[in-house]
């Protein structure tokens, strides 16, 4: 069943595609079909595979580095109220300025290499990695703090198995939010300026009117996301078991 529902719903959003291009007419240098697409896939592979795993590094090292610091700052501040005083303000500073204006200018100090591209994917993910994580944690029950002071736990033991565990279903959902985020960083720092990549071919391809090669880069840009989204997605769902095993129980009752 968990195979065939995307099968259908990949199916279903084909053939409105075609239905689309075959109802309106609609020139192929606006909008190609499925099967020029296809064909421009297999006709151009080992370049699109090239520029695929350029991005796919970038979008997955963003990924760990921004979870990694996001989760550092969430801790250090969940522990230490007078470092939260210091690094509360670094969060919402790196919000304020929007990430995309940044592009050029991470370009031009670091490069037109893949760093500045991990950098775009590290400042959007890190943001709602960090927030839903530290709200998590802030949101632990009083009654498990209580019960961990009454038997003298000590503080890195209340963090260790009471605060952090209640907070990982936050901590799931916000890095599933980041997951999702996280191709606009890499293929925002590409187009704006890059040397290989799927967004550097995108743009190649749309300055020769290579419309079809451009969707080929889009579908297999869509592909990539897809696929490291449900796999992190299954990674979380065995991660934090027990909220799984709430939610199948309340869809058998209901």
């Amino acid at each position: 069943m968990k195979i065939t529902r995307p099968a259908i719903l990949i199916s279903s959003l084909v053939l409105a595609w075609q239905l689309l291009v075959a109802v309106t007419g609609v020139p192929h240098y606006i909008l190609p079909g499925p099967v020029p697409v296809a064909k421009a896939i297999f006709g151009n592979f080992p370049t699109l595979l090239f520029h695929l795993r350029t991005t796919l590094t970038e979008m997955i090292a963003g990924l760990f580095i921004g979870t990694f610091l996001g989760t550092g700052f969430a801790l250090t501040m969940i522990v230490s109220p007078h470092l939260k005083r210091w690094v509360l303000p670094v969060i919402v500073i790196s919000q304020a300025i929007p990430v995309f204006a940044l592009a050029p200018v991470l370009v031009l100090w670091i490069g037109y290499g893949m760093a500045s591209k991990i950098v775009m994917a590290v400042l959007i993910i890190f943001f709602p990695v960090t927030a839903s994580f530290y709200d998590g944690m802030q949101r632990t029950e009083a009654d498990l703090l209580e019960l961990a002071r009454i038997m003298d736990a000590t503080p890195l033991a209340t963090l260790r198995h009471i605060i952090v565990p209640s907070a990982l279903p936050a901590f799931a959902s916000g890095l599933r939010v980041a997951t999702a985020v996280a191709p606009i960083g890499a293929v925002i720092g590409e187009w704006v300026g890059s040397s290989s990549g799927l967004g550097f071919y995108m743009l190649h391809a749309n300055a020769r009117m290579q419309i079809d090669i451009m969707f080929a880069a889009l579908t297999l840009l869509s592909v990539i996301s897809l696929t490291l989204y449900f796999s992190i997605d299954r990674f979380l769902d065995k991660l934090i078991f027990w909220e799984t095993k709430k939610e199948l129980t309340h869809e058998t009752h209901v």
